[in-house]
C-alpha cells in the first residue's frame, strides 16, 4: 500500500477517533460530577488542570466533551426515566455508576444529536463500556440502548 493510500485510509478515521475521545472526557467529567457531586462549573474548573490538560487536546474535542457533559447534566432529569423504563428490574442508583454514565451519554446523544447515527452512539457506547467498565456490562447497555433506540423509533 502506498502512502497517499494510508494516508487517505486513515484520514476519515481521524474525526471518528476525535469524537471518540470526547466521548471517553465527557464520561471522565460526568463521573467527577456524579461521584464528586462537584456542579459543571467545578467540574471544569478542575478537570482541566488535571491529566487532561497535560494531553492538550484539541479545542473542538474538549468542546464537543463539554457538549456531551453539560447536555447530560442539563437534561438527566429527562433521560433517567427512559434509562429506568427501559432497565427493568434495575433502579438507576443500583446501576454501576459508570454504566449509568455511559447510558445516559447515549441517550443524550439519541435525543439531542439526531445526526449521529443510532447505530455509531450505541457502538460508541459498548466501547466506553469496554474500556471503563466490564463485559457484563457491554451486554447490559447494549440491551438497554437497544430498546430506548426502538422506542425512540431511531435508525
Amino acid at each position: 500500500m502506498s502512502a497517499p493510500e494510508t494516508e487517505r485510509r486513515a484520514s476519515p478515521r481521524a474525526p471518528r477517533e476525535s469524537r471518540h475521545h470526547g466521548r471517553e472526557t465527557a464520561v471522565q467529567m460526568l463521573y467527577q460530577w456524579e461521584v464528586g457531586k462537584a456542579s459543571m462549573v467545578e467540574v471544569r474548573k478542575t478537570f482541566w488542570r488535571g491529566p487532561a490538560a497535560a494531553e492538550e487536546m484539541p479545542e473542538e474535542q474538549r468542546a464537543f466533551a463539554m457538549l456531551l457533559a453539560d447536555g447530560v447534566v442539563n437534561h438527566v432529569a429527562a433521560i433517567d426515566p427512559l434509562i429506568a423504563e427501559a432497565a427493568q428490574h434495575w433502579r438507576l442508583e443500583r446501576m454501576n455508576v459508570m454504566d449509568r454514565l455511559i447510558l445516559r451519554l447515549a441517550v443524550y446523544e439519541f435525543v439531542h444529536q439526531p445526526e449521529t447515527p443510532a447505530k455509531v452512539v450505541i457502538n460508541e457506547a459498548l466501547e466506553l463500556a469496554r474500556t471503563f467498565s466490564n463485559d457484563d456490562s457491554v451486554r447490559f447497555i447494549n440491551g438497554i440502548l437497544d430498546g430506548i433506540r426502538r422506542k425512540l423509533e431511531r435508525e
